[in-house]
């Protein structure tokens, strides 16, 4: 039995995982004693997942992003994140050098940068193991 991919577990994830985000960030400034910053953030979390789902609709690129089944929209996807996450990992470490050249201890880029750093070597390790 095929499910078109507009019923696909996978389509769901990226919705559901904005309306995570925003209840995460409705919680966290609603705490924070900022309970109008946390209705804006949940709103804005939860257009962007709308805005994915009818872009889906018209686009076949943010449609294979959302269903993961597209090989080579995968692939584009993987190599986008990397770049994302080279670009945050350049901007922490320059943040780190700002920090520290202020006289500051550096945080809390120098720790983001460790966690980075960290994450990257296990995921060389893992990556090495099972290949």
């Amino acid at each position: 039995m095929s499910r078109s991919s507009k019923t696909g577990t996978a389509y769901w994830a990226t919705p559901a995982m904005c309306l995570a985000g925003g209840l995460a960030y409705l919680i966290a400034a609603w705490i924070g004693g900022r309970p109008g910053l946390s209705l804006v953030l949940l709103a804005l979390m939860l257009a962007f997942g709308v805005i994915l789902m009818l872009a889906g609709r018209k686009s076949e690129t943010v449609r294979h992003l959302l269903d993961r089944r597209d090989e080579r929209i995968t692939a584009i996807d993987l190599k986008a994140t990397a770049a994302a996450g080279g670009v945050l990992v350049v901007a922490v470490l320059a943040g780190a050098v700002v920090e520290l050249g202020r006289g500051h201890s550096g945080e809390p880029f120098t720790w983001l940068a460790a966690i980075a750093g960290v994450a990257y070597a296990a995921a060389v390790i893992v990556g090495r193991v099972r290949g």
